[in-house]
């Protein structure tokens, strides 16, 4: 079922113009959700972040367009689904300009859709842990621009598809991608974190990588634990080598553990303790 600027529709009867401006020019945005037995969560940080980037390509936010609302039609979409009380789910809520003309649109109205999936794994747990080898490789056919825009979640996602195309055709299992400075700031499906000893660093969005919503939880959650040292900085490519841990972040896998960059093999021990810390972060909230 997808919800249709509100009506609840068939994928069969799910259809846009060819002349949708998300399509013909990347002119939309998406929130990527995980919905926990009924519970959207993080759902006020994924909601004032699609506001803001609304904000940001100056589309206009329609007056209905509150918390609750959009809260509304994600489980009304989901409960037309008629998916069970304790299922997991992704929903993507896109957001596109509804307008004609050529790049420049003529008027700012939106519109939007929500699609939903299940996902099998019903809470966060260290992901590649029980598979051989997760190995990334930094990708250099193109580099992302240290540029607000690049902040956001956009339907022009072509620099990762790219990337994606080129993990599968070489066999690694993720790729990590640059900026114009040729600094490391994140991976084809999510944010980085590298460990140190007690140290953890992650790129900091001024670094041009995603505004991510897992990424924000794990920023106040190791904050709070006052057991690591937390940077946001600038991440070289030398420093991937003499990390002891690597691993990537979004809210529908949650955290994957790098196992293989180059020669260099990492351990597990401390994303352990954070994939740990982040489950009883979120029980502590149900």
């Amino acid at each position: 079922m997808i919800n249709f600027n509100g009506e609840i529709i068939s994928n069969a009867k799910a259809n846009l113009s060819v002349f949708n401006r998300g399509f013909a020019y990347g002119d939309a945005v998406f929130e990527t959700i995980r919905v926990n037995g009924g519970a959207i969560l993080f759902w006020e940080d994924h909601y004032f972040r699609l506001m803001a980037s609304m904000r940001i390509l100056r589309m206009r936010i329609p007056m209905n367009f509150t918390l609750e609302y959009l809260e509304k039609q994600i489980l009304d979409t989901i409960a037309g689904y008629g998916v069970v009380t304790n299922q997991s789910i992704r929903v993507k809520l896109s957001v596109y300009r509804n307008s004609d003309g050529l790049y420049t649109p003529k008027e700012n109205s939106v519109g939007f859709f929500i699609s939903i999936a299940k996902i099998d794994q019903p809470f966060y747990k260290l992901n590649s842990i029980d598979k051989k080898e997760y190995e990334v490789e930094l990708y250099k056919d193109h580099f992302i621009a240290k540029d607000i825009l690049s902040t956001l979640k956009t339907t022009n996602r072509v620099l990762n598809v790219l990337s994606g195309i080129f993990a599968k055709e070489n066999g690694y299992a993720n790729m990590l991608l640059l900026n114009t400075d040729k600094k490391v700031i994140e991976a084809t499906n999510g944010n980085i974190f590298l460990v140190k000893g007690s140290t953890i660093k992650t790129p900091p969005t001024a670094d041009g990588c995603i505004n991510g919503i897992l990424k924000k939880q794990l920023l106040r959650i190791l904050k709070d634990a006052n057991e690591f040292t937390l940077e946001e900085t600038s991440i070289a490519a030398f420093e991937l080598q003499k990390a002891d841990e690597l691993f990537v972040t979004n809210v529908i896998s949650g955290i994957t553990s790098v196992s293989k960059y180059r020669k260099k093999l990492f351990s597990t021990d401390v994303t352990k303790k954070i994939v740990n810390l982040l489950n009883a972060d979120i029980r502590l909230k149900k």
